[in-house]
Parts: C-alpha cells; structure tokens; sequence
C-alpha cells in the first residue's frame, strides 16, 4: 500500500504543516506559545528607596503647601542646603567624624563582653546562674539613669560616652548569642561527640556555627543601639559630635541643622545594617539550600 501524502489546509498556523510518513514534521513552537513582555527589573536598591522618596515628596509638598510653617522645619531643598553649608564648613564632617571614632571604640568594646558573657551564661549552667540574673537586671536600666553615675566614675570626657555606647550594645549580643547557645539541636552536639570532638571542638564545630545566625541578628540589633546611646552620650558635656551640634542647634532654634543631623543619624544606621546583611550572605549561605 502506497503512501498518500496528507494534506493540512493553510490556516492562520503558519508555516503550512505538511504531516509525511516516517517523518517528523517541524512545528513552529511560536505559534502555540503566546509572547510574553519583557518585564522591566528595578534593581533592588532603587526599589527598596521607593519608600524614602514617597517621604520626601509628601514633605516637600506639606513645605509648598506651607502646611507646615518654614518655623518648624523647612523644606527639603532648605534642609539640603543647610547641610551643604555645614560640610562645606567642616563643621558636619568633623562631627561626624567624632561620632563614628565613639561608636566604633564603643561597639567593639560592647562586643566583646556581650560574645564573653554569652559564652559563659549558655555554654554552662553555673555560668548561666551567675551571669543571667545580673545582665537581665542591668538591661532593663535606661540610658539616662547610667549617664550621671559615669559622669562621676569616668568625667565627662571621651571614656564616658565610650562607656555608655559599649553598655547599649553588649546586651542584643548578649541576649541573641546565649539564645542561640541554648538552642542549639542536641542531636547535633551528640553527633558530634560520636566523632570524638572534644569540647572546644564541639564548640568551635557545632555550638558557634549553629548560633551564629542569631548573633549575627545580635549584631544588627547592638549597632542600631549604638546610634540611640550614642545620642544620649553626646547630649550630655560634649565638646564635638552630632549630639553636641544637635544641642547647639537647639540653643539657637535651627531646625534644620537638627533635621541634618537626624538625616546623618539615619543614612550612617542603614548603612551600616546593609553592611551586616551582606556579611550574613557570606556567612549564611548554607542556609540558601533550607
């Protein structure tokens, strides 16, 4: 029996389909696949901004509306240039200047005896009964209370705001770090100890990598900290800083050197929590799989 070429009308398919015999016909995927659009991708930065410009644009609308009086703070252009007047001044960068040297002197300070005394509360239950109850206690005293009890301990120089700044960051650490001590998955240590590590081993192995997360949300809360004592530091027998230009501000009734400050207060606190979910990327890519 001879093979009868079958015919296909042409219809809007296109190309014609010619269906032969012992050979596969060729189809134009494209004409049963529907085109899609190209999306166009904002990049994650531009995006997460959005936010920030809907402020600024709402402010600046209150401003030309004058529904709020240049009195109680100017518009975003007057902010603007208030601020370029103090930089070109010097006076914001070296103020900035002296608030960063404080806060790093006080957040490494602050880190170090926060990591220390998680250690010794969660890796040992003596530990735990000795060091918790007081850190707990401590914790829950304000800022404004400690100050004047530093002021006479240390004066009123750089060791006290330094001093202040380490005790606002040591207790997030503290508290996320012995947290994540403590719950650590015993099965885990138990492994471990199967393989014969010892117990520097297993901490070092299992306990720090399984809690690192949690300090690393320890480390982002202890910095956001440092920026509210730091705050409380400089507003209180400072000589330089961005509390001290705050203050004088205050005195003379400049809005809109306080708004500039309060912006710098804000652009160096999400820079530097940028920094610390970057480094969580690096660190924490092993749990991009869960």
């Amino acid at each position: 029996m001879s093979a009868v070429p079958i015919a296909v009308e042409r219809t809007a398919v296109r190309p014609e389909i010619a269906l032969v015999p012992g050979r596969r016909a060729a189809v134009d995927l494209e004409v049963f696949e529907p085109r899609t659009r190209r999306k166009i991708r904002v990049p994650r930065v531009l995006s997460r901004m959005s936010g920030v410009v809907a402020v600024v644009l709402f402010w600046q609308l209150l401003s030309s509306t004058r529904s709020i009086p240049s009195t109680i703070v100017g518009s975003p252009g007057a902010v603007a240039r208030v601020g370029w007047q103090l930089t070109a001044s010097g006076q914001l960068g070296s103020a900035i200047a002296a608030s960063l040297e404080r806060v790093a002197i006080g957040v490494v300070f602050g880190l170090a005896i926060g990591i220390t005394l998680a250690m010794i509360s969660g890796l040992s239950r003596l530990g735990e009964d000795f060091v918790d109850a007081p850190v707990q206690m401590l914790r829950l005293v304000p800022f404004a209370g400690i100050i004047p009890l530093f002021i006479i301990w240390l004066g009123v120089g750089q060791t006290e705001k330094v001093a202040v700044i380490a005790l606002g960051t040591l207790f997030p650490m503290y508290i996320n770090l012995s947290g994540g001590i403590r719950s650590v998955d015993p099965a885990l240590v138990e492994a471990g100890r199967t393989l014969g590590l010892s117990k520097v081993g297993l901490v070092r192995h299992v306990v720090l990598p399984s809690a690192l997360p949690q300090m690393l949300v320890g480390l982002r809360m202890s910095l956001g900290v440092s920026w509210i004592a730091l705050v409380f530091a400089e507003e209180v027998a400072a000589t330089n800083g961005l509390g001290f230009l705050m203050m004088s501000a205050q005195e003379l009734l400049q809005t809109n050197v306080i708004v500039v400050c309060l912006v710098v207060y804000a652009v160096l606190g999400l820079t530097v929590d940028l920094i610390v979910r970057a480094l969580e990327k690096v660190l924490l890519t092993w749990r991009k799989g869960g």
